[in-house]
C-alpha cells in the first residue's frame, strides 16, 4: 500500500470519519490533517533514524506494536489514544508544542483538539510503517532507506495525479497555503518534506511557512 493509498483509500476514510464523530472537527479537516501529519512524522523518524540506537528502538517497537493491524480494524483507535499522544512526544520531542500550534493555524482545527487528534493518527501512521516494514523485510539497518522510499514514491505518485479528491481537500482546507508553482498541494507538502519545498516560503502565513519552519531543520 502506497502512502496515497493509505490517504485516499478505505483506511484513512474510516479515521476521518470516526475522527468526526468523536472531536465534531469535519471529515475533510481530519484527512488534510492526516495528508500533513503523515509525512511529517515520517520525516521526523527518517531523521532520527540516521542514529544507530534511534533505529534499534523503532525498529523494536514496529516489531512489537505495530504489526499494521490498526490498518483493517480503526475501532482499536480509541484504545489507543494515550499510545499515540507517549508517540507524537517522542517523534517531536521539543518541537511538538511547536508542531501542534502550526498544524491548528493551517487547517483551522481548534489547538485544544489537534493534540488529542493527532494522537488518535499516531497509531495509524505508525501501523503503516510497520506493515511496509514487514512487507520489505526491513531491519534497524534499513529503516531510513525504508521511510525515504516512502516519501519519495508518495511524491512521485503525487506528481502523476495534479487532479485528485485529496488536492481538491487540502486545497480547500489550506486555503492560501496552496503552492502557485505546482497547483498541487500534496506533491508540495511532499516535496518540502523532501527538500524541495522552499519556493513555498514566498507565501508568508500558509502552507509555506508551516512547512518552511517544520521542515527547514530536517
Amino acid at each position: 500500500m502506497s502512502l496515497i493509498d493509505l490517504l485516499t483509500g478505505n483506511t484513512g476514510n474510516q479515521v476521518a470519519e470516526q475522527a468526526e464523530s468523536k472531536f465534531g472537527i469535519s471529515k475533510n479537516q481530519i484527512i488534510a490533517l492526516l495528508a500533513v501529519a503523515t509525512p511529517l512524522v515520517i520525516s521526523y523518524l527518517r531523521n532520527k533514524s540516521q542514529d544507530a540506537k534511534e533505529a534499534e528502538a523503532l525498529n523494536n517497537a514496529l516489531d512489537k506494536d505495530h504489526d499494521g493491524s490498526i490498518l483493517d480494524d480503526t475501532s482499536l483507535l480509541d484504545n489507543r489514544q494515550d499510545e499515540g499522544g507517549s508517540i507524537l512526544s517522542h517523534v517531536f520531542g521539543n518541537q511538538k508544542n511547536t508542531v501542534e500550534n502550526q498544524l491548528s493555524q493551517n487547517t483551522g482545527i481548534s489547538i485544544d483538539k489537534i493534540g488529542p487528534i493527532l494522537a488518535m493518527l499516531a497509531p495509524v501512521i505508525m501501523g503503516y510503517i510497520g506493515k511496509e516494514k514487514q512487507q520489505n523485510n526491513v531491519g534497524a539497518g534499513g529503516l531510513g532507506d525504508l521511510l525515504g522510499g516512502i516519501l519519495g514514491g508518495a511524491q512521485n505518485q503525487a506528481q502523476q495525479q495534479q487532479s485528485s479528491p485529496l488536492n481538491d481537500i487540502l486545497g480547500s482546507v489550506l486555503g492560501g497555503g496552496q503552492s502557485q508553482s505546482s497547483g498541487n498541494p500534496l506533491n508540495d507538502i511532499l516535496g518540502s518534506v523532501l527538500g524541495g519545498g522552499q519556493q513555498q516560503k514566498q507565501q508568508p502565513g500558509g502552507l509555506g511557512d508551516l512547512l518552511g519552519g517544520l521542515f527547514g531543520g530536517k
